[in-house]
C-alpha cells in the first residue's frame, strides 16, 4: 500500500522521467489502469475513516461525500475511463483530492504529526505535485508554465487553508461526550449525562466531558468552543494523547457565565487546525428542569 501512495504522489514526476532519461513512454493504457488501481485502494482504505471522523451537521458532509463519488467513479470502468480519465483537469483534481485524503489519514499514523502539521503537509504535498502536473499539460511556453504552476499552486493552498473548518481529521473521533454536573477523579467517568439544565444548576458550573481516539504516540491539542446561541463565549485548550482504546478522557470545566444564560448552549470539539471534531448541545432553561429523560450519550454525539 505504501508503495501504491508512492506512485500516486509521483505518478506523473516519473512518467516524464522515463521518458526524458531512457526515451521509453510508458503505455497510456497501462499507466491508467496501474493508477485507478492505486485511486480504488486509497479512496477505499480513507473513506471508513472520514465517514466515522465526519461532523454530519457541517460542511465536511460535502468533502466525505464527495470522497465517496470518487471512490464509486474508481471501480465504475466505463465512468472512469470514458468520462474521467479524458477530461484532463478533472483528471487531476480527482488525483488530488485522493492524493490529499490518503496523506490526512496517514501522516498522524506513521509519523505521529499533529493534526495541523498534517494538513498543512498534506495540502502542500498534493497541491504541488498535482498542479506540477496539471501545469505541464498546458500548451503554453515554458517560462509562462512556472508562472501558472506557482499561481496554481498558490492558489490552492490558500483555498485549501481556508476549508479547514469543512475537512473532517481523519485521525481524531469522538467515543464519548457527556455534559455533566460532576466528574470521579479517581476513575475519571462523568456523572449522568445532561440535557435540560437549569439555571441555578448552570451557576455551580457544568463540565464538557470527551473521549477522543487518537492513534497510538500522537500528542494533540484539542478545544473546546462554548457558544449560546451561535455567540462563542470561551474556547479552552485541552492536550490529548493517543492510544487509548476508548479515548483519551479530557474535560472542560466552566464556571463563570454571562448575566443570561437561557437559550441553545453549544460546545464544539475542534483542533488548533479549525477542523471540527464534534459537537455537544445542551439547553439552559430558567426554570427548575423537570424529569425529563435524559438523552442517551449517543444522541449528542455528532457525528
Amino acid at each position: 500500500m505504501l508503495a501504491g501512495w508512492l506512485w500516486l504522489a509521483v505518478e506523473n514526476l516519473l512518467e516524464r522521467g522515463i521518458f526524458h532519461y531512457f526515451d521509453k513512454k510508458i503505455p497510456p493504457a497501462a499507466l491508467r489502469y496501474v493508477t485507478q488501481l492505486i485511486h480504488q485502494e486509497s479512496l477505499f482504505f480513507v473513506v471508513p475513516f472520514f465517514v466515522l471522523t465526519t461532523a454530519w451537521n457541517s460542511g465536511q458532509a460535502l468533502f466525505t461525500a464527495l470522497l465517496i463519488v470518487a471512490a464509486l467513479i474508481s471501480i465504475t470502468d466505463p465512468i472512469y475511463y470514458r468520462w474521467l480519465a479524458p477530461r484532463r483537469w478533472l483528471y487531476f483534481i480527482f488525483h488530488g483530492i485522493t492524493l490529499f485524503a490518503a496523506l490526512l489519514t496517514t501522516l498522524p499514523l506513521l509519523f505521529y504529526l499533529p493534526t495541523p502539521k498534517s494538513y498543512l503537509w498534506s495540502l502542500s504535498i498534493a497541491a504541488v505535485l498535482t498542479c506540477i502536473s496539471a501545469a505541464h499539460n498546458m500548451p503554453i511556453q515554458k517560462w509562462r508554465r512556472y508562472l501558472v504552476t506557482l499561481l496554481l499552486i498558490i492558489t490552492t493552498c490558500g483555498t485549501g487553508y481556508l476549508l479547514r473548518p469543512w475537512i473532517p481529521p481523519a485521525s481524531l473521533w469522538l467515543t464519548q461526550v457527556t455534559i455533566t454536573d460532576r466528574i470521579d477523579d479517581e476513575s475519571r467517568s462523568p456523572n449522568q449525562n445532561l440535557k435540560i439544565i437549569n439555571r441555578d444548576q448552570l451557576r455551580k458550573g457544568i463540565y464538557a466531558y470527551t473521549a477522543i481516539h487518537a492513534p497510538r504516540g500522537l500528542n494533540e491539542r484539542i478545544y473546546h468552543q462554548w457558544s449560546r446561541n451561535g455567540k462563542k463565549l470561551d474556547k479552552i485548550p485541552l492536550d490529548i494523547k493517543g492510544g487509548r482504546e476508548q479515548g483519551y478522557r479530557a474535560w472542560s470545566h466552566k464556571m463563570n457565565f454571562p448575566e443570561e444564560v437561557a437559550g441553545h448552549w453549544k460546545i464544539t470539539v475542534v483542533t488548533e487546525a479549525n477542523q471540527v471534531i464534534g459537537v455537544l448541545r445542551f439547553e439552559v432553561v430558567e426554570v427548575p428542569a423537570k424529569s425529563r429523560s435524559n438523552t442517551p450519550i449517543s444522541s449528542m454525539l455528532t457525528p
